[in-house]
């Protein structure tokens, strides 16, 4: 049975991969941290996870290298707009979601929900769902500070390339947040790399198919 680690995006905790982990628990052995991982780890980052997972699998040689598989879902190497980079998003937005958390982070995080499903044909149903986890609790504040500074600083192009991992990019159609032009990028740069895009989705293919997602992990693994 292989280790499948799932890394989180910004604002969000584990229990968001709940209806992946569920269909796969059986298959996989789920884990939610790097910390760990074993060198023939399938790691599975979303959005600002996704981002860790390609800085983790750029750092990795020799056997995880041979063995470690990588699946980015809503990715991109860089969140902020920068010169000759456009695929992004202008440094307001991130400015907008620091000014958020700082006067009333459960508001912010709410608001940031449903900005990620903006598009997506099952838009309502998937920010409900979103909404219910964080009546449980959100980051503190110093978590999520500390991944808007990450997501501002990143700059993972030079990393993109090192990747040799067989890695699956799968990515919405309609992702408000990273284009899809960023995990085309990524694609034609990451050597060994594919991609699946989701027609009529945001940016959370893992909740708006996740039968068909848990699948493509299935077939990935093998």
């Amino acid at each position: 049975m292989k280790d499948l680690v799932l890394l989180a995006g910004w604002g969000f905790d584990s229990r968001v991969w709940r209806p992946v982990a569920e269909r796969l628990a059986g298959e996989f052995r789920i884990g939610y941290e790097l910390d760990g991982a074993s060198d023939d780890a399938i790691v599975c980052g979303w959005s600002l996870g996704a981002m860790r997972a390609i800085r983790f699998a750029s750092e990795k040689s020799g056997v995880a290298t041979r063995h470690q598989r990588l699946i980015l879902v809503g990715a991109t190497p860089r969140f902020v707009q920068a010169p000759g980079w456009n695929c992004a998003q202008p440094p307001e937005v991130l400015e907008s979601f620091a000014v958020g958390i700082t006067a009333d982070p459960q508001t912010a995080l709410r608001r940031f929900a449903t900005l990620l499903n903006q598009g997506d044909t099952r838009a309502r149903e998937i920010t409900r769902q979103l909404h219910e986890l964080m009546r449980d609790g959100v980051p503190d504040m110093a978590t999520l500070t500390a991944g808007l500074a990450e997501l501002c600083d990143a700059n993972l192009e030079k990393s993109a390339v090192a990747v040799r991992q067989p890695t699956l990019l799968i990515h919405g159609e309609r992702d408000p947040l990273m284009p899809l032009a960023a995990a085309q990028w990524l694609a034609a740069h990451i050597p060994d790399a594919r991609l699946e895009v989701f027609a009529g989705v945001a940016h959370a293919p893992f909740l708006s198919q996740p039968d068909r997602f848990a699948q493509l992990v299935r077939e990935f693994a093998q």
